[in-house]
C-alpha cells in the first residue's frame, strides 16, 4: 500500500508539473507575441506550402492517369511497322481478315475494328477548301475508341451492312465549318463526287494532342463504304477492345503472335496497349511529387532553423530565470520539457494557420471557378505530423543547452 500510495502521488506531481510547464510556456509566447509570431510565419508558410505540395501532386497525378484512362484501359492496337528486309515485294500489312482471326483465337476480345485513312478535300464556302482526314472503320470503333457523340448518333451495324454514305465528324470540324455540333447534323459532304450525310458529330474521351489517328479536321465512315476508295483491303491499324483490363497484358502477347502466324516472317507489326504506358505515367508523376514534396520540406527546414535561433537567443536571455528555478527545485528534465514545449508550442502554431492557409486555397478555388480542387485529409495529417516534429527536432538543441547550466553560474549571469 505505501508503495502505490507514492506511486500515485508520483503520477499526480508528475501531471501537475507538465500542466505547469505547458502554462508556462503559454505565458511565455503570449509575452513575446510579436517575436515568437515571426518566428512561426516561416512555419505557416512551410506547411501551406507543403498542403498546396500533397494537394496540388495528388490532383495532378490523379487527373493526368484519368486522361490517359479515358483513352481506354482495355484497348490493344496493332500497327504493321514494315520488313526487316526493305523492299517492294516484303510489303505486309494488315487485312481485315486479320481482325477476324484475331477474334475466334484470342478470347475476350468483345469488339475490334480496322482503320484506314484516306486524304480529302471538301468546299467550306466563298470558294475556299479544307483538308480532312477520312477514316474508315467499323461501327464498333467508336466502343474500342471510347469515343464521346456529342450531338446526332454514331452509324451502327445497319449503315454498314447497307453501305450508307453517312458519317460523323469531330468536334472542331464541326465548330470550324459549320459553326457549332448540332448545326452540322444533316450536313452534305462529298467525297471524290459521293454525298455523305453528316449523322453526329464526336470527340475524344481524353485530349491526345494529336497523338492518335483522330485529328482535328477528321470525318468517320463505315469501313464497308470505305472500300468504294481502295484498291486493296488492306488497313493501316486494328484496335482491339478487351473484356477487362486484367487480360491485356496477356492478349497483346496473343495478338502479336496470331499476326505473325499469319503473315511472313520478316514482316514486323506493334501491338501495343497503355497498360505499360500508365505504370511509366505513374512512376514519373510520383517522382515529380516527391520532388516538389522535397522542395517544400526545404522550407520547414529553414524554419526549423529560425525556431532552433530564437529558442536559443531566448535561452541565453533568459540564463538568470533558469538558475533561480533551479535553485527553488526544478529539474533538467522539467527545464528541458519547458523549453521543448515553447518550441513545438511556436511550431504548432504555425502549423495549424498553414495547414488553414493550405486547406483554404483549393476551397476557394472551388468557390469562385468552375473546378473543383480534391483536397487529402492526408495532407493535413503530414502537416501536422511534421510540424511537430520540427518543434521537437529543432527544439531539443536549446532545449538541451538550458537544462545543463550550472544553477551557481546562472545565478550570476548579468
Amino acid at each position: 500500500m505505501p508503495t502505490a500510495a507514492v506511486h500515485v502521488r508520483s503520477r499526480l506531481s508528475a501531471d501537475m508539473a507538465c500542466g505547469e510547464i505547458l502554462n508556462f510556456a503559454y505565458d511565455t509566447f503570449m509575452s513575446n507575441k510579436v517575436r515568437f509570431m515571426l518566428t512561426a510565419l516561416g512555419m505557416v508558410i512551410g506547411t501551406a506550402s507543403l498542403i498546396l505540395v500533397v494537394t496540388i501532386g495528388m490532383t495532378g497525378r490523379e487527373y493526368a492517369l484519368s486522361q490517359i484512362e479515358a483513352i481506354g484501359t482495355n484497348e490493344i492496337w496493332a500497327e504493321y511497322q514494315g520488313a526487316q528486309h526493305i523492299s517492294n515485294s516484303s510489303l505486309d500489312p494488315l487485312t481485315v481478315e486479320d481482325v477476324q482471326a484475331v477474334q475466334e483465337q484470342v478470347p475476350g476480345v468483345v469488339a475490334a475494328s480496322p482503320v484506314v485513312t484516306l486524304g480529302e478535300r471538301i468546299p467550306v464556302g466563298n470558294g475556299d477548301e479544307k483538308d480532312i482526314q477520312v477514316l474508315g472503320v467499323y461501327p464498333e470503333y467508336q466502343r474500342v475508341r471510347n469515343l464521346k457523340v456529342l450531338s446526332g448518333r454514331f452509324f451502327d451495324a445497319e449503315d454498314s451492312q447497307a453501305h450508307n454514305k453517312v458519317g460523323v465528324i469531330t468536334e472542331k470540324m464541326a465548330r470550324s465549318v459549320y459553326g457549332s455540333p448540332q448545326a452540322a447534323i444533316g450536313k452534305v459532304i462529298k467525297l471524290t463526287g459521293l454525298p455523305f450525310t453528316v449523322i453526329g458529330t464526336f470527340k475524344e474521351s481524353a485530349e491526345t494532342f494529336g497523338e492518335s489517328e483522330v485529328g482535328d479536321n477528321s470525318m468517320v465512315i463505315p469501313y464497308s463504304v470505305s472500300r468504294y476508295f481502295l484498291e486493296t483491303p488492306n488497313v493501316k491499324m486494328i484496335y482491339f477492345s478487351m473484356r477487362d483490363s486484367a487480360s491485356v497484358p496477356e492478349a497483346t502477347l496473343q495478338i502479336k503472335r496470331v499476326l505473325r502466324s499469319r503473315h511472313r516472317a520478316e514482316s514486323v507489326y506493334n501491338v501495343q496497349n497503355l497498360t505499360e504506358i500508365l505504370a511509366t505515367a505513374a512512376r514519373i508523376l510520383t517522382a515529380l511529387m516527391w520532388g516538389l514534396l522535397a522542395s517544400a520540406m526545404v522550407t520547414l527546414l529553414v524554419s526549423g532553423i529560425g525556431i532552433m535561433n530564437i529558442m536559443l537567443a531566448t535561452v541565453t536571455s533568459r540564463i538568470r530565470e533558469i538558475g533561480i528555478r533551479k535553485a527553488v527545485g526544478a529539474t533538467r528534465r522539467e527545464i528541458r520539457f519547458q523549453f521543448l514545449a515553447e518550441a513545438v508550442l511556436i511550431s504548432l502554431i504555425g502549423g495549424i494557420a498553414g495547414i488553414v492557409i493550405g486547406l483554404a486555397i483549393p476551397y476557394s478555388v472551388h468557390l469562385f471557378t468552375e473546378y473543383h480542387i480534391p483536397i487529402s485529409g492526408w495532407s493535413a495529417i503530414i502537416a501536422i505530423v511534421v510540424s511537430s516534429l520540427v518543434g521537437v527536432i529543432f527544439g531539443t538543441v536549446p532545449a538541451t543547452r538550458a537544462a545543463q547550466l550550472d544553477p551557481v553560474e546562472s545565478l550570476r549571469y548579468e
